[in-house]
């Protein structure tokens, strides 16, 4: 069977379309939201006679036009079509009641990374949870993970929400959008009108994607996600953004590869090699230099580790790049025990106040007290970590749906 997204399914079927018909649609929607032959959504909905009264933008904006991280974006009238696009990560995150107002069905059609971090997840949550207060009816347009089904990671804590961190989910989850929406509904006991629009020929165990359908065309859907390499290693790499090393912003893999200008990144590789090396399993480490543009350590030459997920090398099952980080830290720590790793509670990550940013990706402290503990060993780690993802295997396993 060909593969097909939900929007391209919903394209081509009439029946499917049926239930839009003379309803007022939303569409949320980012620069990867597009059809096979890679026209963006938006226009195709209006093509197909749908009436679209809106439009929505999660982080980065329909437009994926801002670069960095919390970066705003501001609503705004659609200039070929003159509807309303309003912005998730702006004057607000969650949907007002004016926005819902607007539509009588929003259309869900982001592409994911297949990380809990990553805030389509979270915006996700939100529009759920505006269109149960409103009475309005959620389609998800469903679109692959490019992680595929591992899972890796601590569950976030209690206590620890934020709008990287909607739920009790590990780092790496496994599931696609329209699954998530799913699980969300069923954990949060969310009364709305849900429904997926499920791919065609998704095969997230099938190599050599895996997750990410072989001869599909890559498309940003955040301007720092840019290959399947990147998303592969996101689970991992994203914790340097609660780091004061570099994690490649500025450069043109960003989120691939990490550094700084004060490290040896081959003694760091030679030591995580001795302290885990079944942790580095699955993918190739190549040390490497690197000067950001912007950003962390602007301008200043850096050493680092470019974290390959590709390839010959490449084993899907046995690659654990939240494992694989969490041990560039460790690695790091022993080698410099005066190093320091963590940005300080005035870095106000996603506006969270008083809380350190790793402890905000990690939805915990529990990492960073592993790294920062000389007698805590990779064992320890895994002590923590593995209960919470055989308790999240079992937790989703109903809400599967490929």
């Amino acid at each position: 069977m060909s593969f097909k997204t939900g929007l391209d399914r919903l394209l081509a079927d009439p029946q499917l379309r049926a239930p839009l018909e003379g309803k007022r649609v939303a569409y949320l929607a980012h620069p990867a939201s597009v059809t096979a032959d890679l026209t963006h959504g938006l226009d195709a909905l209006v093509a197909s006679g749908l009436r679209v009264s809106a439009v929505f933008g999660p982080q980065h904006g329909v437009r994926g036009d801002l670069q960095d991280n919390m970066m705003e974006s501001p609503d705004f009238i659609d200039p070929t079509y003159g509807m309303p696009v309003f912005s998730l990560y702006g004057e607000v995150r969650r949907p007002t009641g004016q926005m819902m107002s607007t539509s009588d069905i929003l259309l869900v059609d982001l592409q994911d990374l297949g990380c809990r971090i990553y805030t389509f997840v979270t915006t996700l949550l939100y529009v759920l949870e505006a269109a149960a207060a409103a009475g309005k009816t959620v389609w998800v347009l469903d679109r692959p993970n490019p992680a595929g089904r591992p899972i890796e990671g601590l569950t976030l804590r209690p206590g620890c929400e934020s709008f990287v961190g909607a739920g009790p989910i590990p780092m790496r989850h496994g599931l696609t959008m329209g699954e998530l929406g799913h699980w969300f509904i069923d954990h949060f006991k969310l009364d709305v009108d849900y429904r997926v629009i499920v791919m065609d020929g998704y095969e997230p165990e099938t190599g050599p994607g895996f997750g990410w359908p072989e001869g599909r065309i890559w498309v940003n859907p955040s301007p720092n996600a840019a290959n399947l390499n990147m998303a592969r290693c996101y689970a991992g790499t994203v914790m340097v953004e609660g780091a004061t090393l570099s994690e490649g912003r500025g450069t043109t893999r960003p989120l691939e590869l990490f550094g700084a200008p004060d490290i040896d990144a081959r003694a760091v590789i030679a030591e995580m090699r001795s302290l885990a090396p079944h942790w580095l399993e699955g993918c190739l480490l190549r040390d490497c230099w690197f000067e950001p543009t912007f950003h962390k350590h602007v301008k200043t030459l850096c050493n680092g580790i470019h974290i390959h997920a590709e390839g010959p090398a490449y084993d899907h099952e046995a690659f654990r790049p939240w494992r694989l980080q969490a041990l560039a830290f460790k690695a790091i720590r022993r080698l410099y025990p005066d190093y320091p790793i963590w940005r300080g509670k005035e870095f106000k990550y996603e506006y969270t106040d008083d809380v350190l940013a790793i402890d905000v990706i990690n939805g915990s402290p529990l990492l960073r007290e592993w790294v920062d503990d000389a007698a805590a060993l990779p064992g320890d780690l895994d002590a923590l970590t593995l209960p919470d993802e055989a308790a999240w295997a079992d937790e989703r396993a109903v809400h599967l749906i490929y």
